[in-house]
């Protein structure tokens, strides 16, 4: 299996380069989200909310891939406005109770299953403790790290930082995520929240390592976590 690192800058329009064996250190700062190399912060490489209400649709052929039968890294600006739109519409849900159509990004059923269950629980836990009137204001999302993966099955590695303004306060948390193209379609293939007492690291356990796009069709794991 052979790992390709990508380098890019996101200011609407994507610029996407590839090298081999070339890790990509990015950081998040405490004020924002940025994608950044070292110290240089750039609010042009973050995607707020504003912009994915902007460009989303409910039509999934937005996450078609360049070839029918093939992943590559022609199709990473597509994988990332995935996981955003995503990942943006997973907040809405937990905090302001807005319906996700978990089955726009996830194909895989057990994944589906398992989504809708930790947004039902999550929206729950924060209505009980009265904390779902303090909601979402702005979604800040920016990538800290992002890798094309080749071999027999193709997929995008790519870690992601938001930052959630609420009325009143505001906090961080990374989420994980694998794409893969799915009849020339980019799908999620698994995704990971490993923020302090996630639902995902309550449930599924701290420190996974998330980097098998089939995890989802293991039915003795499936079972473990259900």
């Amino acid at each position: 299996m052979k790992r390709v690192y990508l380098l890019f800058i996101l200011v609407i329009v994507f610029t996407l380069s590839a090298c081999q064996e070339t890790d990509l250190n990015m950081g998040i700062s405490e004020e924002s989200t940025a994608v950044a190399a070292g110290d240089n912060h750039t609010e042009n490489d973050e995607v707020s909310d504003s912009l994915l209400s902007e460009n989303k649709s409910n039509d999934s052929s937005n996450f078609l891939t360049i070839e029918p039968n093939n992943l590559s890294t022609l199709d990473f600006e597509k994988a990332y406005k995935l996981c955003t739109e995503a990942l943006s519409e997973y907040y809405k849900s937990i905090w302001n109770g807005i319906q996700m159509d978990v089955s726009k990004y996830i194909d895989n059923p057990n994944l589906k299953q398992f989504t809708e269950k930790k947004i039902t629980s999550q929206y729950n836990l924060f209505r009980k403790n009265n904390l779902t009137s303090n909601q979402i204001k702005e979604i800040k999302i920016g990538a800290e790290k992002v890798d094309y993966v080749e071999g027999n099955n193709r997929f995008f590695y790519l870690k992601l930082n938001a930052r959630i303004t609420k009325d009143v306060g505001s906090y961080a948390e990374p989420t994980e995520f694998l794409v893969q193209n799915l009849n020339g379609k980019l799908v999620i293939a698994d995704w990971y929240t490993s923020g302090k007492d996630s639902y995902d690291s309550t449930v599924r356990g701290e420190n996974q390592n998330i980097n098998n796009p089939y995890i989802w069709n293991e039915k003795e794991w499936v079972n473990k976590i259900k």
